[in-house]
């Protein structure tokens, strides 16, 4: 009875099957080198320093606004937010950056097809900072304004996946100190996601034209 060879008796495969598998090999090379994946085109020059690296997905996160009301990531999605930290007794930087920003928001509103956008105020200072002294401050500027507090910790932990910071000074008196805080604008967008950030000096008319090269340069992204 004839015996059958098996693959490792070191029998020679025959020439036919040799010639597909190098064709099969030669056809797979072919793939690979003309396959490129789509590329991303680079940002425009006045983006760079501006766009995160890569959009930056919040996790969920709870809060309250000037209300009483829950704010939580679902609050971001569908819209663009613009969000600024501060605290109601900032001397200087805080109403300086809240009034550019009530502007931002006209300069929005009268553009052709405006997206929805939203202000947020997070308060990093909620030891005096409540729900009525936030919704007392944030009506100088703008009643359409929102504006954040509640526990230390969730603050901490928002502050951080924005990537920015603050710092409490020492007490001058009782109940007086300032607290230091990164002075950029933060924008989210409708999938609440951290996109971007703009740094000082603030401009009015700045801001909406980059925010408005941001949201065609996001577009193209998601498309190609």
């Amino acid at each position: 009875m004839e015996e059958k060879v098996d693959a490792d008796s070191g029998q020679k495969a025959p020439v036919g099957t040799l010639v597909l598998f190098f064709l099969f090999l030669l056809i797979v090379s072919a793939v690979l080198f003309f396959w490129r994946p789509s590329s991303t085109s680079p940002p425009p020059q006045e983006l760079v320093g501006v766009l995160r690296p890569e959009p930056k997905a919040l996790e969920n996160f709870e809060l309250v606004d000037q209300r009483g009301e829950r704010f939580d990531r679902d609050r971001l999605l569908g819209r663009w937010s613009f969000l600024f930290l501060g605290y109601t007794h900032c001397p200087d930087v805080c109403p300086a950056t809240l009034s550019i920003l009530s502007q931002v928001q006209k300069r929005i509103a009268d553009l052709p097809q405006p997206p929805a956008t939203q202000m947020v105020f997070v308060s990093v200072d909620p030891q005096r900072d409540g729900p009525e002294r936030l919704a007392e401050y944030l009506n100088y500027f703008n009643p359409d304004f929102i504006g954040l507090t509640g526990k230390m910790e969730m603050i901490d932990a928002f502050v951080r996946q924005l990537g920015a910071g603050y710092m409490r000074g020492e007490e001058t008196s009782p109940g007086n100190y300032v607290v230091n805080h990164t002075s950029a604008i933060f924008l989210v967008d409708p999938d609440a996601r951290s996109v971007a950030a703009f740094s000082q000096p603030h401009d009015p008319d700045t801001i909406v034209e980059l925010f408005d090269k941001v949201r065609i340069y996001l577009a193209s992204r998601a498309t190609s």
